[in-house]
């Protein structure tokens, strides 16, 4: 076997969201090839690797990536052809000092992550594996419980929710395949209970759940109990927030909105301690804002019935998860490889995670793509559960079958059990 780099090119292709993208192939010089691409999110955390676009307004209004493109086909493959596809931390380490800065804004964090997946791809090929079974590197006996992101907030014509995703988790599904329809008619049956009422049907959000039907989170989470209740689900779906704070959060004042009105760290703080103490919480993500790193402790050691979760918060970043564990400001990260830009760094935060037993929750982006990496990771790494936003659109359903497939092609495969990462 000859696994050394013999190509490497790029392309722009488009994500689910229709915004440029960077793929990548690495050819192998006994035929093998990985294709890997970098998706991106709406909800942006600062301290994210670079996405590199061209702000060319008369293509794709800016949007465009051909710079990373070409930093990929003239910088990146002439470093790395020759390469064995199996030294993945000698190969991402090579593209990370040959772009020599923090955020990975010389060459793009899209055209280097994007790389570091083909490259991963290529080296589960080359060794005749799926690549969850690659990172494994044992046999595969569950895959995680998903989640499933059902309304949407943000801005809309006659309220802000400023809470992001609203989501439901069904812990209590016996398989993969109850997990799943779970999720399918409780979001099903939710069009259904937000019509009555408001009276007509709910708008599609971007993020394809259903827009907010109200400011207050209170009355979504009623209408998503109405639902499960009504599915004959009650006791066996626990609820998530994605609150994406920064989105919200005013620097100048220090403060947040929280049902139209601008409230302080503290009062949000307790707000969601009622909360939590109603309604069954898996976790809460991104309570605060990205750099609240007073208040993420007081947060965590308040809300004790959930599991408080950092995204943009960490951005899959090791020393940024270091010095929230040193704080004691969460239970776990979301995993976000394309956050910190290399399969290796990605890797390296996971780790820690495990062996400091922090959570480490995969998941997509809001602009997302068939086949994404996440889901090797989330069967590969053993996980929980996983964020799979909504039950609808091609790429999030792509998911949902991909954990079905990997439990069906594993002998003895069962969903995750998670009753000891449940906090109610």
């Amino acid at each position: 076997m000859n696994s050394k780099i013999k190509s490497i090119h790029a392309r722009q292709i488009v994500d689910c969201k229709c915004r440029p993208m960077v793929e990548v192939d690495v050819v192998t010089e006994d035929g093998y090839l990985g294709r890997g691409c970098a998706p991106t999110g709406s909800s942006v955390g600062m301290s994210e690797s670079y996405v590199l676009r061209d702000n060319n307004p008369d293509e794709y209004h800016g949007l465009s990536v051909h710079k990373a493109v070409d930093n990929v086909n003239n910088l990146i493959a002439p470093a790395l052809c020759g390469m064995d596809v199996t030294r993945q931390k000698e190969i991402d380490q090579i593209m990370i000092d040959l772009d020599g800065t923090p955020e990975k804004k010389s060459l793009g964090g899209n055209a280097i992550y994007s790389t570091s997946i083909a490259v991963f791809r290529a080296a589960a090929e080359a060794s005749r594996q799926t690549l969850y079974q690659y990172i494994a590197g044992d046999t595969i006996q569950t895959v995680p419980v998903p989640s499933f992101n059902v309304i949407n907030g943000g801005h809309y014509a006659d309220l802000t929710q400023p809470f992001n995703e609203f989501i439901i988790m069904p812990y209590g599904a016996s398989d993969i395949y109850e997990a799943v329809e779970m999720g399918i008619n409780t979001f099903q049956e939710l069009e259904k209970v937000i019509e009555r009422y408001l009276g007509h049907k709910p708008v599609v959000a971007p993020s394809y759940g259903y827009a907010s039907p109200s400011a207050d989170p209170e009355v979504n989470l009623n209408l998503i109990s109405e639902a499960v209740e009504k599915c004959g689900y009650t006791g066996k779906i626990g609820f998530a927030f994605d609150c994406a704070s920064s989105e919200m959060y005013d620097r100048k004042n220090n403060t947040y909105l929280l049902k139209g009105e601008r409230v302080t760290a503290e009062t949000l703080i307790d707000y969601v301690t009622m909360l939590t103490q109603k309604f069954h919480f898996v976790f809460i993500e991104d309570l605060l804002d990205e750099e609240d790193w007073e208040s993420y402790p007081k947060a965590h050691k308040e809300i004790t019935r959930t599991n408080i979760i950092g995204d943009d918060f960490i951005v899959t970043n090791l020393d940024r998860l270091k010095r929230a564990y040193e704080l004691n400001a969460l239970d776990g990260f979301i995993l976000k490889p394309n956050q910190v830009g290399t399969i290796t760094e990605a890797m390296n935060a996971y780790n820690f995670a495990k062996e400091h037993g922090l959570l480490a929750i995969p998941s997509g982006r809001a602009g997302g793509v068939i086949g994404d990496v996440v889901m090797d990771f989330a069967v590969g790494l053993q996980v929980g559960f996983i964020k799979n936003g909504a039950p609808r659109s091609g790429e999030r359903i792509d998911k949902l079958n991909f954990l079905m497939r990997a439990c069906d092609l594993n002998p003895g495969c069962q969903l995750a059990d998670i009753s000891s990462l449940l906090k109610f």
